[in-house]
């Protein structure tokens, strides 16, 4: 399958070296493999003992047109030999590096690679990408989508039963292996025990401090386990806005969780999740190819209004977005902020509606609608 990243990957490639991070069995094996079998080239894996003495060693082929490396920041001192690696190459060798942990998460400290590569991030399959690419109708991809997940084994699976097959080896082996990464062995337990409660807690603000309490652990390790899992792509964070940005990381966040499939909750919670993830993937595009600066918040006041996502570029919110299963009259407080920033677009995304419409500065909207028209 084609994904929405294929053409920029492959365009950056021939400008600078290529970071392409994000969830695991997300598709990023599959688009170098795919690359390579367009123009040749060798594929490494770090986690492979064979591949493993091929890299340290440096012993792949220089005639390579494109030289591909997985999971290279498990090794010690990667940047250092990363950045000799790039100085040294063929002017005609391209380098893609890969990996399921966040560029941020392993990138401090050492030789610095600034000015030597693109980041770019690969998502989960969107409304607007399956249209795209296998056909379907809006309103079709997001029910397969809602009862799916976005990742391309369990999305591309003949059976239901198929996908569910996967998605509990999936989350089993994320927590079991990749934690390892960020943890010491006799915190996976507690770590595991801490994402299973977060599938029945998506889209509600945390309360980190009640949570560390029923595990027994201190809210600052907890707060630990959070940025681990959100570094291994199995969570991501949405936080209050505010354009005071020390006042925002200080309140309570929002998580949901990049398989929209592990979410435990009714429909109405699915349905936010996959919102979330669509507008996370819009804003990260935005990002990474286009170079805005953008971001994915949501909003609450002390009087408890609402509205489930704000999305904003350069510290000006330009998105206003609620979502409803079914209820179509216009959501009191989302009226409200579309009022207090005229330069916001307001829409209340419904999932069963008939005919959208407008009042006021508000758009009332059909979900797969909405979803197919966002940027990737």
């Amino acid at each position: 399958m084609k994904r929405y990243l294929d053409d920029r990957v492959r365009s950056d490639l021939a400008q600078k070296m290529v970071f392409l991070t994000g969830p695991r069995q997300v598709g990023k094996t599959t688009l170098s493999q795919q690359l390579i079998g367009e123009q040749g080239g060798q594929y490494l894996n770090y986690d492979v003992a064979a591949d493993r003495s091929l890299i340290v060693n440096q012993r792949w082929s220089p005639q390579a047109p494109l030289l591909v490396l997985d999971e290279i920041h498990k090794m010690p001192k990667w940047k250092a030999w990363l950045k000799g690696v790039v100085d040294g190459k063929p002017a005609a060798q391209q380098v893609l590096v890969t990996g399921s942990a966040r560029l941020d998460a392993f990138r401090q400290g050492g030789e610095s690679l600034a000015g030597r590569f693109f980041g770019i991030r690969l998502h989960p399959i969107s409304v607007r990408e399956w249209c795209e690419q296998g056909g379907a109708p809006p309103d079709a991809a997001l029910t397969h989508l809602l009862a799916r997940g976005g990742f391309p084994e369990p999305c591309l699976a003949d059976t239901a039963e198929q996908a569910e097959r996967w998605r509990r080896q999936y989350f089993d082996g994320l927590v079991r292996d990749d934690v390892l990464e960020f943890s010491r062995i006799q915190e996976v337990s507690a770590i595991r025990l801490f994402a299973q409660m977060l599938r029945s807690r998506v889209g509600s603000p945390l309360s980190l401090a009640s949570m560390a309490r029923d595990l027994g652990v201190s809210p600052v390790t907890l707060k630990k386990y959070l940025d681990i899992l959100e570094a291994l792509f199995i969570v991501f964070v949405v936080r209050p806005w505010h354009d005071n940005i020390a006042r925002s990381v200080l309140q309570a966040p929002k998580v949901y969780f990049y398989d929209t499939g592990l979410v435990e909750g009714d429909e109405g919670i699915r349905f936010e999740n996959l919102v979330a993830t669509a507008l996370l993937k819009q804003v990260q595009w935005q990002y990474d190819i286009q170079g805005k600066e953008t971001g994915l918040h949501y909003i609450r006041t002390k009087d408890g209004a609402e509205v489930d996502f704000a999305l904003s570029e350069k510290m000006q919110l330009t998105h206003l977005v609620e979502c409803k299963l079914s209820d179509e009259k216009p959501h009191r407080a989302l009226s409200r902020f579309a009022l207090q920033h005229p330069n916001a677009q307001a829409s209340q995304v419904v999932r069963n509606l008939r005919h959208g419409y407008t009042l006021g500065e508000l758009k009332v909207c059909r979900a797969d609608v909405f979803l197919n028209a966002l940027l990737a």
